[in-house]
């Protein structure tokens, strides 16, 4: 069975799958990225269901992408030739509007003799909504077929011939080179039947090939990135894209639930929804990236789904801004390599995050320092957050890492709401905006104190307000423009969470007991924390070795999971993860920028706020023109 690391991504900004080293498709959802899975053998090898090209007699297996796209290519070298197969999720689009993006809803794999003669056996074995059934079969043709069952069907079209069996379509079939065969997958309503028409010719799947490498390299091409290792950055930059579902601008956590954050553990979770708290790191990327239109998309997204009254504001949403995620869990699934259990939905959706309501005024703050418009609409809810946050601050919540135990005065919430009472208070004053400025003022800097006289009484900052337990997410402090990375406190913070929760450039998230079994592997955002930490004490040898040590556990074709096991390299976690590669995207531009004598070491001035002046700086604007300083 594949390994988490084991797998490449292919999407359509709609959906994505995930196509593992042996050439299976082991996890797809359609025709949304939190649909009920149509493959997912990386959940239940037995009733999941996969989407396999299996040439025979593999010796050695090499992978790609086209250069500038999410396309995959796959090169089987086999003991009589060589095969490559290539795979994509369909997808054009006519503009540069993401919301204008079309897509078959399917997965096109080309398979190509190159060498020699290869056999090579194909195997389309959806299990609908989860693996819960086995479909019906049948085939339409000699060379197209199709799966039918409950709300679901999948159409399937070869240029070769099929069978058809009782439990999957498959071909089996010996090429010689220079010999091609077109397999497509594509999803449907189970009520709409597919006419003669609508079966696309040999020419047709070419042709949707060729329009989805043209717009992969055509969103790619408009990106800026100015970094020594470009083709990394850009793959960052293309997961991230893969990650953002067209029709709404959101940007989901990743594109699978349920990957285990320990082999044979219960931390398994959904994470195809979109955090408020994520919104931050998703513009920073997008204003680095310089691609004005995702930037919109994303606002756009976050102002139609928060709104209503800010006291009714959630943590995090559907894509689609659905706000009930009721968590279940699938008991007829073993999860992947037994790890149960398996979920879908979050119950985390309606836990008290403070930190929300500051990552949410901070991304307003931003949007409008790179040139974005806030509108009178936006201010009376920003204004009303602000006012919650003034009464919120001196409450426990579950915090950042969405403890499921006792809450707790979390310093990264805390932290969060002193950003977003400052970021209020700097929006106010600067566009001359109404709203109790006074009362803004007078709590941020009465959280000021509380979090000061916490961390003076210890010498540096812990997990939560009278704990001596270290959280990697106080190396935000600095980042957040709360104090200098050259103050002494930030300097001790730094020596505790290397000295207890550090192996080399990996970083846990903290060792305190959360209510949870068992444990977890380091956390990838946490160690591009540590690397922006590094980089903003000017400390640059150090922050470029974290970067080499963290590039090392990318997997082959550049991705990221969300954790990684520090004793074995192993990737952990649902994969891939979109913060990871967000972190990447902006810790790479920052260490850069810091390298070319753009970042000044001693300003208290958040990391966010000196990644957009460098994009103002390089002309890079949204367009709009009401700045915020």
């Amino acid at each position: 069975m594949n390994r988490i690391g084991d797998y490449a991504l292919i999407g359509d900004c709609h959906s994505a799958a995930l196509v593992g080293r042996d050439g299976s498709v082991d996890w797809a959802c359609f025709p949304r990225f939190d649909s009920p899975a149509v493959f997912a053998k990386v959940l239940d090898a037995e009733r999941g269901g996969s989407f396999s090209v299996s040439p025979e007699a593999v010796a050695e297996v090499r992978r790609r992408y086209v250069d500038g796209t999410n396309v995959l290519q796959t090169t089987f070298r086999c003991e009589s030739g060589e095969l490559v197969l290539t795979d994509c999720m369909p997808v054009h689009c006519e503009g540069v509007d993401p919301r204008d993006l079309h897509t078959h809803h399917s997965i096109l794999r080309r398979i190509e003799c190159t060498e020699g003669t290869v056999g090579v056996r194909v195997a389309v074995e959806p299990r609908f909504e989860y693996g819960r059934f086995v479909p019906f079969f049948r085939l339409t043709s000699e060379e197209t077929g199709e799966a039918v069952g409950g709300a679901d069907a999948v159409h399937i079209t070869a240029t070769r011939l099929l069978d058809e069996e009782r439990e999957r379509i498959r071909g089996r079939w010996h090429l010689r080179a220079g010999e091609t065969v077109w397999i497509e997958a594509a999803w449907s309503p189970s009520h709409r039947l597919r006419s003669g028409e609508e079966i696309p010719s040999p020419g047709d799947l070419e042709k949707r090939l060729d329009e989805t490498i043209t717009f992969w390299r055509g969103w790619s091409d408009r990106c800026i990135v100015e970094v020594a290792d470009v083709d990394a950055v850009q793959r960052s930059a293309l997961t991230l894209k893969a990650l953002a579902y067209a029709p709404t601008g959101a940007v989901i956590a990743a594109p699978t639930t349920s990957l285990p954050e320990e082999i044979g553990g219960e931390r398994n979770w959904d994470y195809r929804y979109t955090w408020i708290r994520d919104g931050t790191l998703t513009l920073i990327s997008i204003f680095a990236l310089g691609v004005r239109e995702e930037a919109e998309a994303f606002k756009f997204w976050m102002e139609r789904t928060s709104a209503g009254r800010p006291e009714d504001l959630q943590i995090m949403y559907g894509i689609a801004g659905e706000r009930a995620l009721p968590e279940l869990v699938l008991d007829h699934l073993a999860g992947h390599r037994e790890s149960a259990p398996v979920r879908i939905g979050n119950g985390a959706a309606k836990q008290r995050q403070l930190d929300c309501y500051g990552q949410l005024i901070q991304s307003a703050y931003l949007f409008a320092k790179a040139g974005g418009l806030i509108t009178p609409d936006n201010w009376n809810f920003l204004a009303g957050l602000a006012d919650i946050v003034a009464d919120a601050w001196h409450e426990p919540d579950q915090g950042i890492w969405e403890i499921r135990d006792e809450p707790r005065h979390f310093v990264h919430s805390k932290l969060n709401c002193w950003a977003a009472l400052d970021r209020a208070v700097r929006i106010a004053e600067k566009r001359r905006l109404p709203g109790p400025v006074k009362r803004w003022s007078e709590e941020r800097d009465a959280l000021s104190q509380y979090l000061m006289h916490d961390a003076e009484e210890r010498g540096w900052f812990a997990q939560a307000v009278g704990s001596d337990d270290p959280d990697a997410s106080v190396l935000l402090v600095p980042a957040m423009g709360f104090l200098p990375t050259s103050h002494p406190l930030v300097q001790r913070t730094i020596e505790v969470v290397r000295s207890e929760l550090c192996t080399g450039g990996l970083v846990h998230r903290y060792r305190a007991a959360d209510g949870l079994e068992g444990g977890e592997g380091a956390f990838l955002l946490c160690s591009f924390w540590l690397l922006d930490t590094l980089t903003h004490c000017g400390r640059l040898d150090e922050a470029e070795a974290v970067l080499d040590e963290l590039t090392e556990y990318a997997n082959d074709v550049g991705l990221w999971a969300e954790e990684v096991d520090a004793a074995t390299g192993e990737a952990l976690g649902n994969f891939p993860q979109a913060f990871t590669h967000m972190a990447h995207i902006t810790s790479s531009l920052h260490l850069a920028a810091a390298k070319n004598g753009d970042i000044d070491f001693d300003a208290a001035i958040d990391y966010a706020e000196q990644a957009v002046e460098r994009f103002m700086t390089a002309g890079r604007k949204l367009g709009a023109t009401n700045e915020v300083g």
